[in-house]
């Protein structure tokens, strides 16, 4: 008489057309039908769409420099100009103008020495390699994606900004920053990077130094290189935590709050809703990413060790 192991429970395997599997009862490793690289490969297909329609199309390009025509071509129409450090003896809001190098050395300071202080060291050289490969990323395909001139634009409207590399810092940095976190104030470090992102994608718009699709594009970069890292590193995939039940609709509204201030042009309504529109868009896509994203699906497709 043989005894069956209680160890390993055995797998019910279909039979029959109709019939299908029941996943085994008890602890082990959370099943899940969403492949770990799933995301990445949909942040890329999406960061190509854009480049794609918006940068490479006749209508793309006179759809974003409509945009542009909604108002005049003068940064101080801005609400948000007297701290983009554009003003004389203005100090900017971080990254935009002078602050770009230093808000990044400062981000990864901070990334380090939270590392050290909980010795989190898979998850701080995850955060380190999401931050440098977004900006590296940002800077290699700069000048391998151009913008041509496909509906003869005037001089200022046919320069490549795709993507934005002052909205790129502010989702790196946040994404890098809660693989490092706590649990306890994980949700709260990704409501402060969200609004942050929110504020400086709309800003970049509104002073007239990118385009919709720049901010788009630069905010899918970012979490390509989190959710790549969260595959290849599965082991410095953050834990599930979950914050206050209202902080996701407190954090969506604030942000949508966050790009209209930081959006508004005095001389034009239709423009500063689209600006606001697009850093919103960016917001609600780190939120998700940083709570419902690559990350968690690691962590459940990842085997439980015992």
């Amino acid at each position: 008489m043989t005894q069956h192991d209680s160890s390993t429970p055995p797998t019910h395997r279909p039979t029959g057309p109709g019939q299908t599997s029941q996943a085994p009862a008890g602890p082990g490793p959370w099943r899940t039908t969403r492949r770990p690289w799933t995301p990445t490969l949909v942040y890329s297909l999406g960061f190509l769409a854009i480049y794609l329609l918006a940068v490479c199309t006749p209508v793309g390009q006179r759809a974003e420099n409509a945009v542009f025509d909604l108002g005049v071509p003068d940064m101080e129409k801005a609400w948000i100009f007297p701290w983009s450090g554009g003003a004389y003896g203005s100090t900017p809001l971080p990254p935009l103008e002078l602050s770009y190098s230093k808000t990044l050395i400062v981000g990864l300071a901070v990334i380090a020495v939270v590392t050290l202080v909980r010795r989190c060291w898979w998850q701080g050289c995850a955060a380190v390699g999401v931050v440098v490969g977004t900006i590296g990323a940002k800077q290699v395909l700069k000048p391998v994606l151009p913008r041509p001139d496909l509906v003869n634009a005037r001089e200022t409207l046919i320069e490549g900004s795709f993507p934005s590399g002052h909205t790129a810092i502010p989702a790196a940095l946040t994404l890098g920053v809660i693989l490092v976190a706590s649990p306890r104030i994980r949700p709260y470090v990704t409501t402060v990077g969200v609004l942050w992102l929110a504020c400086i994608a709309a800003a970049v718009q509104a002073l007239g130094h990118h385009r919709p699709s720049d901010v788009l594009g630069a905010t899918l970069l970012a979490c390509i290189c989190y959710s790549l890292v969260s595959w290849l590193l599965p082991a410095a995939a953050p834990d599930i935590t979950r914050g206050p039940r209202a902080l996701p609709s407190v954090t969506l509204a604030l942000s949508a709050a966050v790009a209209l201030a930081a959006g508004v042009r005095s001389d034009t309504l239709a423009g500063s809703l689209i600006d606001a529109a697009a850093a919103f868009v960016c917001a609600a896509l780190l939120w998700y990413t940083a709570t419902e994203g690559p990350a968690h699906t690691a962590r459940r497709t990842s085997p439980t060790l015992g």
